[in-house]
């Protein structure tokens, strides 16, 4: 597992500084630059805490830091679990709502 690949993609797409996230998650920012760095591994505990800072399921956390390797490890289930988790944070709203939406006549 690669939880500094994981720390940095999802940081950047949440538009976090390593201090703001830091303190949302209830860490010192060097011990985040130190994961963010590859030199430290997160405990659970750790790895939990920086998911609910950044408002993305633990698992989907935990997909990113995935590598090749890791991935033949995993319950199927496990897997549709994060794509099910990814799909939701990609379309929040469910694609039929969109579609009707935009297929409705102006109304005048």
């Amino acid at each position: 597992m690669d939880y500094a690949k994981a720390l940095r993609i999802s940081r950047a797409i949440a538009g976090l500084q390593q201090k703001e996230l830091a303190e949302k998650a209830g860490l010192h920012s060097s011990y985040l630059s130190l994961l963010e760095q590859g030199k430290r591994k997160p405990s659970l505990k750790v790895v939990r805490a920086l998911s609910e800072a950044l408002r993305i399921p633990t698992h989907l956390f935990t997909l990113l830091a995935s590598e090749e390797e890791d991935l033949t490890l995993v319950e199927p289930s496990e897997l549709q679990q994060a794509a099910e988790s990814l799909a939701r944070v990609l379309f929040p709203t469910p694609l039929r709502d969109h579609e009707s939406k935009r297929k409705k006549p102006a109304q005048a």
